[in-house]
């Protein structure tokens, strides 16, 4: 049986504001909004890819402060592990991504989010964006 795919994001907030990014590809996912990360290299800790991550598409230094949730199943093969996260260096600019926007908490619902990152943000939304 096949490993399942890894795939992590960040939580990114700020002044109680959550970093969203619009992907720009693939084409079927493009305009779609998520969480910035990415996929866990082989022999990649899954926090280890996530700081990576943020730093090729954001060019920002973060650090992670928290575990949301488990396994979010995005695909019958593939998971979301996701994490809060504070910028420690640099300011998020759209390296890979369409647009970048700082969401309040009354404007979370204000993107069309990707299906996997849906329930994600519900957690967030529940718990509120304090830190």
């Amino acid at each position: 049986m096949a490993k399942d795919l890894v795939v992590v994001g960040a939580a990114i907030i700020s002044d109680g504001r959550l970093l969203s990014a619009q992907r720009a590809e693939p084409p079927h996912m493009a305009g779609g909004w998520e969480l910035p990360g990415g996929k866990v290299d082989p022999g990649e800790t899954d926090e280890d890819a996530l700081v990576r991550e943020c730093h090729e598409e954001l060019a920002i230094k973060i650090r992670l402060t928290g575990r949301i949730g488990g396994d979010w199943r995005l695909s019958e093969r593939s998971l979301l592990r996701v994490w809060t996260a504070q910028i420690i260096e640099g300011e998020p600019q759209a390296l890979e991504h369409l647009a970048l926007r700082w969401l309040t908490p009354d404007e979370l619902y204000d993107v069309a989010w990707l299906p996997g990152d849906l329930p994600v943000i519900g957690a967030l939304a529940e718990r509120g964006l304090e830190k």
